[in-house]
């Protein structure tokens, strides 16, 4: 299956889950909640507030090597946007992904995500936890902080 007949069939619409696709095109789904979607606004208000000029997209759909992933929160830079506009899915990653925790997460599928999204050109991977503890994550690996923004206030 592919992404856009996915986007384009209305019996995926309003779906209480996040899709995404693996790598044979098989659909992937987790459950949303209320407090994800809450902290999703709080993580874009922050980089929205903490980010040079750009755009904050929600549920950020990207082609990577082991399908379509969906990354909870993105931030792109202007040149970003004037490149690829809102394509869907993007063909590479912007500039920050993030990804909400949920109980169901585990180490290794969130270090895949990492990879895939470093892989596709993401300069920055965040990890936030339900407290709003902050993981940053490059390619050199776990990093002190953002190199966009000086403090992260969620």
């Amino acid at each position: 299956m592919e992404w856009a007949e996915i986007i384009n069939n209305p019996l995926f619409e309003n779906l209480p889950f996040k899709i995404e696709l693996n790598r044979f095109g098989q659909i992937l789904m987790s459950p949303a909640s209320n407090s994800h979607g809450n902290m999703e606004f709080r993580v874009g208000r922050a980089l929205e507030q903490g980010c040079p000029q750009g755009e904050i997209i929600i549920e950020c759909a990207i082609q990577t090597a082991d399908g379509v992933k969906v990354a909870d929160v993105a931030w792109a830079s202007a040149s970003f946007i004037a490149e690829f506009g809102y394509v869907t899915p993007y063909p590479q990653a912007s500039e920050i992904c993030v990804e909400i925790l949920s109980p169901s997460n585990s180490e290794e599928e969130m270090r895949i995500k990492i990879d895939l999204y470093l892989a596709r050109g993401a300069q920055e991977v965040w990890l936030v936890d339900t407290a709003a503890k902050i993981r940053v994550f490059g390619h050199t690996g776990e990093l002190p902080g953002s190199r966009w923004i000086d403090t992260i206030r969620i």
